[in-house]
């Protein structure tokens, strides 16, 4: 069974908050058709991937996967990923407050994810000024 810091020190390791955020002035094609996708996800080696179903679990969201990785001495990975932004408003960010990291880095990254989570739920994604806004405050992240 998993607990809150044992959570909290993964996360702080091997986990990651991100934004991925269209920057408004690149107009070249794209392979991704939204403009702004929040993330959380773990990423840890195949024999390890236990625990990301343990997590799975835990938090009663997200997806298990494999993460293909063709780099040279790279181990097969699976990555543990919620991209719901219901499931990271009300389970995913609730927590983080609750528990809070360790790392400054992490605690940072954290505190600017919320940021952008609170700008999409006002709507700033769906215009050009708010989503230069929000691109701009992506770049500060890890």
């Amino acid at each position: 069974m998993l607990t809150a810091d044992y959570i909290v020190g993964l996360v702080d390791g091997e986990g990651s908050f991100t934004v991925y955020v269209r920057n408004p002035k690149d107009f070249s094609p794209r392979k991704r058709r939204v403009k702004v996708e929040p993330r959380f996800y773990i990423k840890l080696v195949e024999k390890d991937k236990k625990i990301l179903y343990a997590l799975e679990k835990f938090f009663g969201c997200g997806n298990v996967y494999f993460q293909k990785d063709a780099r040279a001495n790279h181990q097969q990975c699976y990555r543990y990923e919620v991209a719901n932004r219901t499931h990271l408003e009300e389970i995913i960010i609730p927590f983080f407050r609750k528990n809070n990291l360790r790392f400054p880095s992490k605690q940072k990254d954290f505190k600017i994810f919320c940021s952008l989570m609170d700008m999409m739920r006002t709507g700033n994604h769906l215009t050009e000024k708010g989503q230069a806004k929000m691109y701009l405050l992506k770049q500060k992240m890890h």
